[in-house]
């Protein structure tokens, strides 16, 4: 004969039924029940107060908790993520922060995290990759305006069926966004014009890094474009990553992540109406989104306008007297000891200067910048590994007209 299996809440309601039964005193069931006459009457008072529902076992939970969060604070958390509903719980606590600077202290993070998953606020995040090292000689940028990126976030239909191509352009140290305007087409005179509003408003920064993509970049020279030529020429180096290795911009590729999150997901009716929206995004982003890398704060506490202004006109190019001055003809050739060698079409019209080292091999600059080296052997031009300014150069160039020879030598 099998056993028969009994379950607690069966064993109270036993107990409490012999009790009432009165043919066994409080002891005697309590001995046989092997329970204490102290649970005995608990369990009696129990029934006695809310019948058989009540002997079920209650909640361990104390019923006040001292460091709860407040209905304040989360009417104030509820706040920030109505109005920033794509924030997470770090950007939210910076922002409380920021908001209520007299509370004597702030929910924790991991509350904060809580609190909006509980109410169905939030969404599991991807698993992060690992970041691939970058070990290009890429400039630091450790200081606002030393290096800018600038980038063309990929093209998106809108509603109605327009093309949106958003140029951007960020500062490296503050990640601020400088620059999110649609651009109909990525030609050299439109994305020149656009570089021109932003150069009036904040200055010229030291570096420009691109990928190599139109109209940054072309099959010239160098891989230098007419926009690289004009940048060199207002003492701006102009500084590409390796093809196929985006992470060497991953600064600037992050933010194309949330812009598309915040802007394109889904896109708006029309392209004004997608300009709005990244205007409003541009305006969040620089002045009340924080940043982790800057210990949660915003970009624009970080960064300030370029010391260095855009020029009226370009300014003249000047070479030192040792160096021999050729113009680029039409067809982008020059004439060099009876010899005509192609240089690039992009600089039709504008001066070079070529540097002879040794018998065998002269330099070839055009501004500041070191296009590559003549093999007087072969008479072939190829491009040079390192196109910044050698300190011997910038000493010579800087003795020969000091303060107005080449853009760079300010820099």
């Amino acid at each position: 004969m099998p056993w028969t299996e009994t379950c607690v809440m069966d064993e109270r309601v036993k107990f409490v039924m012999d009790v009432l039964d009165c043919t066994y005193s409080m002891s005697e069931l309590c001995s046989y029940y092997n329970i204490s006459r102290k649970s005995g009457y608990k369990w009696l008072n129990r029934y006695r107060r809310g019948g058989l529902e009540s002997l079920r076992d209650r909640s361990r939970a104390p019923h006040s908790h001292p460091h709860a969060t407040s209905v304040e604070v989360k009417q104030a958390i509820l706040a920030v993520k109505r109005r920033f509903p794509k924030w997470g719980a770090p950007k939210i606590r910076a922002r409380l922060e920021r908001e209520h600077p007299n509370w004597s202290s702030y929910p924790a993070v991991s509350t904060i995290g809580l609190f909006l998953r509980n109410q169905n606020l939030t969404c599991p995040r991807r698993r992060r990759r690992k970041a691939t090292p970058t070990e290009s000689p890429l400039t630091g940028g450790l200081y606002a305006n030393e290096v800018w990126c600038a980038d063309f976030k990929g093209h998106f239909k809108t509603a109605d069926g327009s093309r949106c191509n958003p140029l951007t352009i960020s500062d490296h140290a503050s990640r601020y966004l400088l620059c999110c305007r649609h651009v109909d087409r990525m030609s050299y005179e439109l994305v020149k014009m656009r570089f021109e509003r932003v150069f009036r408003r904040h200055g010229l920064p030291e570096v420009i890094r691109t990928d190599n993509g139109t109209p940054f970049a072309s099959r010239g020279l160098g891989g230098l474009s007419r926009l690289s030529y004009w940048w060199i020429r207002l003492g701006i180096y102009p500084e590409r990553i390796e093809p196929g290795h985006p992470e060497q911009n991953g600064r600037h590729e992050r933010i194309h992540k949330t812009l598309k999150d915040h802007t394109a997901r889904p896109a708006a009716k029309s392209l004004s109406a997608q300009q709005e929206r990244f205007n409003k995004f541009r305006k969040e982003y620089n002045n009340d989104r924080p940043h982790e890398a800057l210990q949660m704060r915003v970009p624009s506490d970080y960064y300030s306008g370029s010391s260095r202004e855009f020029p009226s006109r370009l300014p003249k190019v000047y070479y030192p007297e040792h160096m021999r001055v050729r113009t680029i003809h039409h067809h982008g050739d020059i004439n060099y000891h009876g010899r005509r060698i192609f240089v690039t079409e992009s600089l039709r019209g504008q001066h070079v200067g070529v540097e002879q080292i040794d018998e065998d091999t002269s330099l070839r600059w055009y501004c500041s910048y070191l296009l590559g080296r003549i093999d007087h052997r072969k008479w072939l031009i190829t491009p040079a590994k390192s196109s910044r300014l050698s300190g011997q150069l910038a000493g010579r160039i800087s003795e020969h007209k000091p303060g107005k020879v080449l853009p760079m030598s300010s820099v």
